[in-house]
């Protein structure tokens, strides 16, 4: 359409142009330096046009060598791309050999060399080549030297994973002390630290673990581990404990795992009024099972306000095993032997799990029912250990009628 546009346009002027110039053809004269040249019009602009299109010809010509130089860079950075993709997808169905091969055969000509040794370290691991692993990280590093963070932390990953763990955690701390909060670099260093054992390393990392890269429920499992270990060193106090809490990232702080831990700290410390008050906190902000559970497990200083509270979130989620589970537990608490009774027949009727199981067997034995209990400790342990279903077991019992206060035996 556009070339379609000029062609009539040029035919206009054309025709314009011919119909003064027929008329009259004019002289043109031109006198440099003692050089005259006379001509007509239309004779000085077919010399333009000749002139013109010879310029362009010899420009042409005179960047056919640098044309032909990009055309052929252009080819084989496409076929280095190539290789590269069909190497990728050998890696992908588990072919590393093929994909370790077609990695390295694309290497020249690509503008990406980085990606290509990176992958044919990891392609060569896949193999159980640690020596031929190494060769492609040294090359990758000789190659791009400015990406050396990114060849160490590549090297730090397929050691941890070939569980090299002495050599990864060299690797990292070469890597960290030129970036110190490197998110990578964190991420590796605390699953290193993890494989290791090594709590005491992973608990003073903690404080840095809110910048690591991780998924979160790695990290939360992490960090979990870390203040566990933290809370079972010898010699926790109170102003300890509330010291590392306060130190922890802020995103860790509303982490389950950590909030529960925290409680059952401060109940082991005779602060179970405070870790009741935490916990309440943190199922206002978000209900959580494992918040719920150990809600139950924390002695605030007064067990019948408490069962109060869990009785108010029964309303609420009147289906909810782990909660039924829990108010039972803080009627044991109470003593009040035939809610908790109702209480864990509901639990078990909608979630049964080992841990009702147990829990109703103690209360059994507690009512002298021993037969029965015994049958509730092997109904647990056959969740536990899917024992073989021939073996007699308990039932989970329906639901049981909520009881009205007349209800509740004397205690």
């Amino acid at each position: 359409m556009r070339y379609g546009l000029w062609g009539v346009a040029a035919l206009l002027v054309g025709a314009f142009a011919a119909h003064f110039l027929l008329q009259d053809n004019g002289y043109v004269l031109i006198n440099f330096r003692g050089y005259v040249v006379e001509m007509s019009v239309p004779g000085l602009i077919l010399a333009l046009i000749v002139i013109y299109v010879l310029v362009r010809v010899l420009a042409r010509i005179w960047r056919v060598p640098r044309d032909l130089g990009a055309a052929v860079a252009e080819h084989r950075v496409r076929r280095a791309g190539r290789k590269l993709t069909r190497g990728l997808i050998h890696m992908s169905e588990g072919n590393w050999r093929a994909g370790e091969r077609l990695l390295t055969r694309g290497l020249k000509g690509t503008d990406t060399p980085l990606v290509n040794y990176l992958m044919a370290a990891r392609a060569a691991q896949l193999q159980g080549s640690a020596e031929r692993r190494n060769e492609w990280l040294k090359l990758a590093y000789e190659e791009l030297p400015e990406a050396e963070t990114a060849v160490l932390l590549t090297q730090a990953e397929l050691q941890l994973e070939a569980g090299e763990l002495e050599r990864a955690l060299a690797t990292l701390e070469r890597t960290l002390e030129a970036h110190p909060d490197h998110p990578a670099g964190l991420g590796l260093l605390a699953q290193t630290y993890r494989a290791l054992g090594d709590g005491q390393q992973l608990g003073e990392l903690l404080p840095r673990l809110g910048r690591a890269r991780l998924k979160p429920e790695l990290l939360e499992s992490i960090a979990a581990e870390a203040f566990d270990w933290i809370l079972g060193s010898d010699g926790l106090t109170l102003d300890r404990l509330e010291k590392q809490w306060a130190g922890l990232p802020p995103q860790l702080r509303t982490a389950p795992a950590l909030i529960r831990l925290r409680a059952l700290a401060l109940d082991r410390l005779g602060k179970g009024d405070r870790a009741e008050r935490a916990l309440r906190a943190a199922l206002k902000r978000n209900w959580q099972a494992d918040i719920v559970r150990t809600y139950g497990e924390v002695k605030g200083n007064d067990p019948l306000k408490q069962l109060k509270q869990a009785e108010r979130w029964l309303e609420e989620h009147p289906e909810d095993g782990t909660l039924l589970l829990t108010t039972a537990r803080l009627c044991m608490t109470n003593e009040l032997w035939g809610k908790a009774r109702s209480y864990l027949e509901s639990s078990l009727a909608f979630a049964p799990e080992p841990e009702g199981y147990a829990l109703y067997g103690r209360l059994l034995d507690l009512l002298g029912e021993r037969d029965k209990a015994a049958l509730s400790y092997r109904s647990g342990l056959s969740l536990v250990s899917r024992a073989d279903p021939d073996i007699p077991a308990l039932d989970a019992p329906r639901p049981a009628p909520r009881l009205s206060k007349d209800d509740v035996p004397a205690r």
